[in-house]
């Protein structure tokens, strides 16, 4: 949570952060920015004081909704420091030195945000050595922000719910609408008699998600099959829906406009369930049992993954504890924090 973000700074050693960056697909200025209608802008955060948010003159009013103190970037006359420097690189540099220097800060500084690897590479190397006084700092495994973000506030959890909501209903509609079709010859098929397609599942998923008010940035699962066997395949838009085959539906939408996500998996065949299939969804269900009576506060994450992997293999399928390189069995984690990105801390693996 934010309220966590002295603390994560003083582990670091940080005097300062600076999150940059669009606001829109970007979590971290999304998360200090607290979803401010902006294109983009700075947010910095000195240890011991409250954030403040930097943006253009354009975007004053909606940078004002942040509840952020604003400040405005254009008092810095970038457009006179880049006719003066005539260099892109240089003048971005200029800019950092006046804001720096306006607002205090010294040090070692954290920068955060989104940016193409090999400008950020450039300008952040640039900044260290023409900087005085300023020791660029990077995390590379959990950011500073990430950390903040592991947990949530009352509103965020809320937040999170709601889209569940949502999504669920997005679901519900998605059964529905699978029930709704005729079966000939082991196929659904269409009111024209020809065989519904997944292709023609993911148009209705699609609409139903906009009905609910959700965005689709990552793109769902809607796969049967061979497809369905193989984690993170989309679906083939030709495939027919027949009964007795394996469907995954695995959907994580989020609030429009780039909001917090919600992710859920559901595994089921139509009509009816070979044995084989049977089989496997006993074994999971009973090592997703035995895994949500094991949990505890304070445990390791990984610790349920390894558990994961030991209950399977008990039941004869390969994992990817045994070996790494397997493409059958278990080859996933078990679980995984969910937030302004589809993937946050803790990571069950």
């Amino acid at each position: 949570m934010k309220q966590d973000l002295d603390r994560l700074m003083e582990e670091r050693r940080l005097d300062a952060a600076l999150v940059g960056g669009p606001v829109h697909g970007n979590p971290a200025m999304y998360y200090m920015t607290n979803g401010a209608g902006l294109t983009g802008g700075f947010v910095l955060k000195k240890r011991g004081e409250e954030p403040v948010l930097l943006c253009w003159p354009m975007e004053r009013e909606e940078a004002a909704a942040s509840g952020l103190t604003v400040v405005n970037l254009g008092r810095y006359d970038f457009v006179s420091i880049l006719r003066e420097t005539g260099n892109q690189l240089a003048a971005t540099v200029e800019l950092y030195r006046r804001i720096f220097a306006d607002l205090d800060v010294s040090g070692r500084v954290g920068f955060y945000g989104l940016q193409d690897r090999g400008r950020a590479w450039v300008l952040l190397n640039a900044l260290d050595t023409q900087l005085e006084g300023i020791e660029v700092y990077g995390d590379f495994d959990v950011t500073l922000i990430d950390a903040a973000r592991a947990t949530k506030d009352f509103t965020e959890a809320e937040r999170i719910q709601e889209v569940g909501r949502r999504t669920c209903a997005v679901v519900t509609r998605t059964i529905e609408f699978l029930q709704a079709h005729r079966v000939k010859d082991e196929v659904l098929v269409q009111a024209d008699g020809t065989p519904l397609t997944i292709g023609r599942v993911h148009e209705e998923i699609n609409r139903f998600l906009a009905e609910q008010g959700l965005e689709d940035p990552e793109g769902f699962i809607f796969s049967i099959g061979r497809d369905a066997g193989i984690p993170h395949s989309k679906g083939r838009p030709d495939d027919v829906v027949a009964l007795g085959k394996t469907i995954v539906f695995d959907i994580f939408p989020r609030e429009a406009g780039g909001g917090y996500f919600f992710d859920m998996t559901r595994t089921f065949c139509l009509g009816y369930a070979p044995p084989e299939v049977e089989k496997a969804y006993r074994d999971v269900y009973e090592c997703q049992q035995s895994i949500i009576e094991a949990y505890e506060v304070g445990a390791e994450a990984r610790r349920y993954q390894q558990m994961t992997c030991e209950f399977f293999e008990g039941r004869g399928h390969p994992t990817i504890a045994s070996d790494t390189k397997t493409e059958v069995g278990y080859v996933h984690t078990v679980g995984h924090g969910l937030g302004l990105a589809i993937h946050e801390e803790p990571r069950f693996a």
